[in-house]
């Protein structure tokens, strides 16, 4: 499943928080990519029926200490008390705002080979806010099928439905070898975030924001484990 895909490699950058009572403040890209997993235990926990959770509690749940848990969260804002925890369904609604996860995003996918016939069909997205609505291909063969309920678009199409589908990501699962004409073409269309599958690094301007996702890198750091 597409949810046991690790993330790769990725630049570190620092960007500033949404809600933040300093504006001067700057957050950490290591901490940006921690969030997500807080509001994931944090949405546990208010299934559990949990209200409030100490720092302790929360860093037993995501692997990370105390002090960590207090710094990571005090570049956004202050959302707890000293002594009292934190209000789990107070700190995750302010986490999913910072992150704006509090709305729907509309996602194209480039590529639809197998890799983007199992994204296209994978039922993680919508349920977290994140909805692909365009799908496109420049195999005349795919072109015109309709998978998991999307009609595949001729990538001659990209700018018009990016622009009419207001589309805020693009995802690409094409071959290497012309993943950076791809993401170039994203970016023209005014995509300013991409999910990148494929087994290269593209260069992005600097407004652009770029995960990549590569489970084969992610295992060969694993082996280190394993050999030693």
């Amino acid at each position: 499943m597409l949810s046991a895909i690790f993330l790769g490699k990725e630049t570190q950058t620092v960007a500033r928080p949404a809600n933040s009572q300093s504006n001067s403040t700057e957050v950490p890209e290591v901490v940006i990519t921690r969030l997500p997993q807080y509001i994931r235990v944090l949405n546990s926990l208010l299934d559990a029926g949990v209200d409030v959770i100490s720092s302790q509690q929360l860093g037993e749940q995501l692997q990370v200490t105390p002090a960590q848990i207090r710094k990571d969260l005090s570049y956004l804002g202050r959302f707890g008390k000293q002594g009292r925890g934190y209000n789990v369904s107070y700190l995750a609604t302010e986490l999913k705002q910072i992150l704006g996860l509090n709305r729907r995003w509309n996602v194209c996918l480039v590529g639809v080979g197998r890799l983007g016939r199992a994204i296209l069909s994978y039922p993680g997205f919508v349920p977290e806010g994140f909805e692909i609505v365009a799908a496109f291909e420049t195999d005349a063969a795919i072109v015109g099928q309709t998978i998991s309920g999307l009609r595949i678009q001729p990538i001659e199409e990209l700018d018009r439905t990016v622009t009419r589908q207001n589309i805020s990501i693009g995802i690409i699962a094409v071959p290497s070898a012309v993943a950076q004409k791809v993401v170039r073409r994203l970016t023209e269309c005014g995509i300013k975030a991409i999910l990148n599958y494929a087994p290269v690094y593209p260069q992005v301007p600097p407004q652009v924001k770029v995960r990549n996702v590569d489970p084969v890198l992610s295992l060969q750091s694993m082996t280190y484990y394993l050999v030693n």
